[in-house]
Formats: structure tokens, sequence, C-alpha cells
């Protein structure tokens, strides 16, 4: 008799630790910050940048992950993609050190939230990080198409 109590008991507990379990991914993933927009002309350069896209799709399952298992799964996909992106062929209007400075900062950001959820420790500030960081590369697409300094000036480095 005492052996099932025990079990039920700590099959409670485990359902107990579950729940907790999820009230914190849900506390943590509360009030993330959006993903701002792309300008029309930057979205054009874009369409066609097709590692950049699958990035983008691996980063808009941070809003739709519902528990901590799919989101460690979103992260190593959005490191697997920005490895690809980093690797990849930069469109001639973005092979520029201001975006690659910007995606170095979104990969730094990456990492330090997969090392959050390895040991355990909240990731909340890391997402937001990475987020922030997310929407400075973003925005890094705007400022480049609607720049009106000379090409040759922003290539220059000597500047």
């Amino acid at each position: 008799m005492s052996i099932v109590l025990l079990a039920a008991s700590c099959k409670d507990a485990v359902e107990e630790k579950a729940s907790i379990h999820e009230t914190r991914w849900e506390e943590t993933t509360d009030s993330l910050p959006v993903k701002i927009s792309v300008d029309a002309k930057a979205q054009n350069i874009l369409n066609d940048w097709l590692e950049y896209n699958a990035l983008e799709k691996s980063f808009d399952k941070i809003y739709t992950s519902e528990n901590i298992e799919d989101f460690q799964f979103v992260v190593d996909e959005l490191i697997e993609n920005q490895k690809k992106m980093e690797e990849g062929k930069y469109p001639v209007k973005f092979d520029i050190q201001h975006v690659k400075g910007r995606q170095k900062l979104l990969k730094t950001f990456i990492l330090k939230t997969k090392g959050d959820l390895e040991y355990r420790q909240n990731p909340k500030a890391s997402i937001v990080q990475m987020i922030t960081a997310y929407n400075d590369l973003r925005n890094q697409f705007n400022v480049v198409v609607n720049n009106t300094l000379p090409d040759e000036l922003i290539k220059n480095e000597d500047n």
C-alpha cells in the first residue's frame, strides 16, 4: 500500500514540476519586443537572398514556440541558418561591414541564448538581446537602401 502512495506522490510531483516549467516559459515569452519591418526597397533585395529568408523564417518561430523544448530547436535552427548566411553570398548592396557587423552581433546573442538554455538559466534577457540585435540588422538594411551617400564612400574604410 505504501508503495502505491509513494509512486502516486512522485507522479504528482513530476506533473507539478512540468506545469511550473510551462508557466515559467510563458513568463519568459511575455512582452518580447516585436520584429521591426523592412522598407519595400530593402525587402525587394532580401526576397532574393535565400539564406536570409531561411533565417527570417526560423526567427519568426520564436514567437510561436509553445514550450522551452520547442524553443531550443528554434535556437539550433537559428544557429545553422545564421551560419549559412554568414558563409553564403551577400547581395551586392548588403555586402558591407555595417551589415556583417550587425550579423556578428546577432550571432553572439543567439549563442548567448543557447548557453542560457544549456545551463538552465532564465533566457529572457538573452532573448530580448537577440531580438534587439535582429532588429538592428533589419534596420541596417533600411539604412543602407535609404542612404544618399555614394557607394564608394561607404565601402572606403579610410573615411
